[in-house]
């Protein structure tokens, strides 16, 4: 199948709280848009670089490790800083459609809310991490704060996961607010029924925004 062009890369992030099912529906559409002749890139924060993928098991598979709410925003901003100017960045400037798991939505919701660092303090950081760089089009999967971490700890539980549920929703709370707050860019999407019916509704999100950018024939 030919290359399908893009007036544009597109940049698509995926949210939400623990077992919410992003990165199994992430993966999903890549595979989707990658038959259907994208060019298509998947990533996931933490992670995707080197430097990603050795803070990635700092902040989820050391308990040994005390780490702040506020050490945590530094380091999770260290990963995005890398991923956007090796990955990210590089991909969209080529023409493809970049799909990552988890972006700055994340640390308002988890570090922010979550964790009450101090939003402004937040938006700093985040600005000079990501250069400035927003989604196209945020899914943020939405599930039960309680029915979430059920489902997550069924795959055994990393650091974030072990925080108590009143941190979890706290996060959750965020993320609503963030839709609220940027509805032409976040969508928000139930997570309760089969994964292909909750696919179904993502990639028709997913074929408005993709639509804006395709070169006429």
């Amino acid at each position: 199948m030919a290359q399908r062009a893009l007036k544009r890369g597109v940049f698509i992030t995926f949210e939400g709280v623990e077992g919410c099912g992003k990165s199994t529906h992430s993966k999903l559409l890549f595979e989707h848009l990658k038959r259907s002749g994208y060019r298509t890139v998947h990533t996931r924060e933490p992670g995707g670089t080197g430097l990603g993928e050795a803070v990635r098991r700092v902040l989820l598979d050391s308990p040994e490790i005390r780490i702040s709410d506020l050490a945590e925003l530094f380091l999770f901003e260290a990963c995005r800083a890398q991923i956007v100017k090796e990955i990210i960045k590089p991909a969209l400037k080529e023409g493809a459609i970049v799909i990552s798991d988890r972006f700055s939505d994340a640390t308002f919701s988890y570090q922010g809310y979550g964790g009450r660092v101090d939003l402004k303090a937040i938006k700093a950081l985040d600005r000079v991490a990501t250069t400035g760089l927003i989604p196209d089009l945020t899914m943020l999967l939405d599930i039960d704060t309680a029915e979430g971490l059920k489902r997550a700890r069924k795959k055994g539980i990393d650091r974030m996961e072990k925080k108590d549920i009143s941190y979890h929703k706290r996060v959750r709370a965020g993320y609503l607010k963030l839709s609220k707050q940027y509805p032409g860019r976040i969508r928000r999407v139930e997570v309760y029924g089969p994964i292909p019916e909750v696919q179904a509704k993502i990639k028709r999100e997913v074929e408005i925004v993709i639509r804006k950018f395709k070169r006429s024939r």
